[in-house]
């Protein structure tokens, strides 16, 4: 199976990165892009892996999801 995949995002808590790195943002942006499978570095910053452990659930294929609830269509500031 081929995809598109992007394994070195930053989020918000990395130096020098916007603040709208959010799960939601990325996830925005991702699939404008046709962007299907991400990957974050920063998943050892405390706040980052609550975070993802809160807003990620984890699919059939082993992958962690964004939820259809946290879903935006465009990019939200202050996310």
């Amino acid at each position: 199976m081929k995809f598109i995949a992007d394994l070195h995002i930053h989020s918000k808590y990395s130096r020098a990165v916007s603040q709208e790195m959010t799960l939601e943002n990325i996830d925005v942006w991702a699939r404008k892009k046709g962007i299907q499978v991400m990957a974050t570095g920063d998943f050892t910053h405390p706040q980052w892996f609550n975070e993802i452990k809160t807003k990620l659930k984890q699919s059939e294929d082993g992958l962690y999801k964004i939820p259809a609830r946290l879903r935006y269509d465009k990019v939200v500031a202050g996310g």
